[in-house]
């Protein structure tokens, strides 16, 4: 008999949490599994952005939900997988998407930024990962999905030292959740994404064209990434057509990471 892979690559029945779920990739996201058929619960630190994102995508035809979260702090996280999962009926799938980046060469850099980065960047993705996972663990399992990035695989000289750090630490950490859970239900994976085309990128490279000409001169490809295309590698890691697949950072990234 052939294998019915379309149901291996459906989302029908599962419960997704997608932090930075307002706007950028992780609303890409969120419009990703919608369409796969997952039920999703986007959470920000912005309530009104968050109500927007959410009602936005229930008019489009998904199930969403909203919840306002501080991803960097303990309380909040343990109370927003709490919130997602009784909204929900479950949860199946944690996006640890939110992230901020604050720039400036290392000899410039101060604490404070290196602290803020650290603190959203890679504290927030171990919080909600290990929150998801005490709740996957008592629930018979589910799919990790933490967003690293190629800056965490590759050095580049755009002041990113906090950032490079934190996404580092990210792909580390999801190794070892991955082989901590490996035996309990739980598959931890990364994303690293090279330079997207979100709707802040894009005006970045408005105001500043050369950096434009610096990202795409970067990217053997020659172009941005697509968020939809960061988004489908999510869906693919959420999918229990990768139920052998954990403990891995994908790069999407247009061959930044092979070339030299």
């Amino acid at each position: 008999m052939i294998q019915d892979y379309r149901k291996l690559f459906s989302l029908e029945g599962k419960h997704a949490l997608v932090t930075g779920g307002a706007q950028g990739l992780g609303l890409s996201i969120a419009e990703a599994f919608c369409a796969a058929g997952a039920v999703v619960t986007i959470a920000d630190i912005n309530e009104e952005s968050v109500n927007a994102a959410a009602k936005e995508l229930c008019e489009q035809g998904g199930t969403v939900y909203a919840v306002t979260c501080d991803v960097s702090n303990e309380e909040q996280v343990a109370a927003m997988v709490r919130t997602a999962a009784e909204k929900m009926g479950g949860l199946d799938v944690m996006v640890a998407n939110a992230g901020v980046s604050t720039r400036a060469p290392a000899e410039e850099m101060t604490l404070d930024q290196w602290n803020r980065v650290i603190d959203i960047d890679l504290k927030g993705v171990f919080l909600c990962d290990r929150e998801a996972g005490r709740y996957m663990l008592a629930n018979g399992g589910g799919s990790i999905i933490n967003m690293s990035s190629i800056i965490g695989i590759v050095g580049n000289t755009t002041g990113n030292s906090n950032y490079a750090a934190a996404k580092g630490g990210v792909s580390s950490l999801t190794k070892v959740m991955a082989v901590e859970w490996a035996q309990r239900g739980i598959r931890v994976n990364a994303i690293a994404p090279a330079q997207t085309a979100t709707k802040l990128i894009e005006g970045l490279m408005r105001d500043n064209p050369a950096t434009r000409k610096y990202f795409e001169e970067h990217i053997p490809m020659g172009r941005l990434g697509k968020p939809c295309e960061i988004a489908s590698a999510a869906v693919f890691l959420a999918a229990d057509a990768t139920s052998f697949v954990t403990g891995q950072t994908i790069a999407v990234d247009g061959g930044v990471t092979c070339a030299f």
